[in-house]
């Protein structure tokens, strides 16, 4: 699944889109594309993992799920296309694997933007708040709830536990202060990083614990396992990832 990162470098693909006219709606979507055709493209952003299309009277939300993808100027002839968006000059934004849907609501009331781990609005206090507000939330569960930090995934949430050493079982209640800001902080700043490395095609290099065997502090093997309520796949070390509580 895409994470917030992914969604940026998409987002500032994307903005050449901005201003332009949609003369064309393909696909096999079961979107109402009748809303969308002659319509103008006024901004293009994201939350999370949701990639947006502003248009004068609704919004396009993309989904990309767990396989999901995206070509600019371009098509996949081997993927039946979900919703494909044609452009003046033969430009053309095209979606593979995707849940989109049309949203009525305006997107400054309808997100959190204080949420997104990517956006200049980011409020860490307010995520401590909210983590305190479920101490018997696990820690692996707790950086994967959207409503918290919204745009990390099973990737970025690994590496930050990973780095902050802390076990995935651990309940953010039984974090000491020191170290529920260190996981706060962590989150937003292995984001930036994970951007970082993704334009310049080196991101996985730069992985310690997602999808390793081997503990790259103490040289023992890994431990891996689905856990917590959202069952996503973990990668930990016993021996330097501290299980609090």
């Amino acid at each position: 699944m895409p994470e917030g990162p992914s969604l940026v470098i998409l987002r500032e693909q994307a903005q050449v889109f901005e201003g332009r006219r949609i003369l064309r709606v393909e696909g096999n979507t079961k979107i109402d594309t009748a809303r969308l055709k002659g319509r103008t493209v006024q901004a293009v952003r994201t939350w999370g993992k949701h990639f947006l299309l502003e248009l004068p009277t609704v919004a396009l939300r993309i989904h990309l799920l767990m396989f999901g993808s995206y070509c600019i100027d371009a098509r996949k002839p081997d993927k039946p296309l979900r919703i494909g968006l044609g452009f003046a000059g033969g430009r053309e934004l095209n979606f593979y694997s995707c849940a989109a849907r049309l949203v009525e609501e305006p997107i400054d009331l309808l997100y959190d933007w204080s949420a997104d781990v990517m956006s200049e609005h980011w409020d860490p206090a307010l995520a401590r708040e909210r983590l305190l507000a479920h101490p018997d939330m696990l820690a692996c569960d707790a950086l994967l709830d959207q409503g918290i930090f919204s745009g990390v995934g099973n990737i970025i949430k690994n590496e930050v536990l990973f780095r902050i050493r802390v076990h995935p079982l651990s309940p953010v209640g039984a974090l000491p202060p020191a170290k529920l800001r260190e996981l706060v902080h962590e989150a937003r700043n292995y984001s930036f990083q994970f951007l970082e490395w993704k334009k310049a095609f080196v991101l996985r290099k730069h992985w310690l614990a997602h999808t390793k065997r081997t503990c790259p502090r103490c040289n023992i093997p890994f431990h891996k396992g689905h856990l917590g309520l959202t069952q996503r796949r973990s990668f930990w070390c016993e021996n330097c990832q501290r299980l609090y509580g």
